[in-house]
C-alpha cells in the first residue's frame, strides 16, 4: 500500500484516501478556439509518461477535498514529495533518480 502525505492536512494517509488525476502543471491554452484539431488533441491527451521521477496531480477525496501536486518515482512507485498547488514547482534535480 502506498502512503501519501497531504500537504494541506499535514498528515500521511493510505492511497485509498486519494485519487490520481494526471500529469501536473499542464497549462490550459489561452484561446482554445484558435487551436488546430491536432493541437487541441495534444493538449487533451498527449502526456509525457515519464519513466522515473514524474510530477503528478492528486486529489484528497476522502479528506480535505483539495488538489495537490506530487513528485513520484514511476519505477519504484514511491513518492519523493508532495506540495500545494500554489507552491513553487520543485526542480527535479533536487530528487534522487532511480538507478538504471
Amino acid at each position: 500500500m502506498l502512503l501519501i502525505h497531504c500537504p494541506y492536512c499535514q498528515e500521511t494517509f493510505a492511497e485509498s484516501e486519494f485519487h490520481f488525476v494526471g500529469e501536473a502543471h499542464i497549462k490550459r491554452p489561452a484561446d482554445p478556439g484558435e487551436l488546430s484539431d491536432s493541437e487541441w488533441r495534444d493538449y487533451l491527451y498527449i502526456r509525457s509518461n515519464t519513466r522515473g521521477l514524474h510530477r503528478e496531480l492528486w486529489h484528497h477525496i476522502h479528506g480535505c477535498g483539495r488538489f495537490f501536486n506530487a513528485v513520484r518515482d514511476t519505477v519504484e512507485d514511491r513518492f519523493h514529495a508532495t506540495y500545494r498547488i500554489d507552491d513553487p514547482v520543485p526542480e527535479m534535480g533536487t530528487f534522487k533518480a532511480p538507478s538504471q
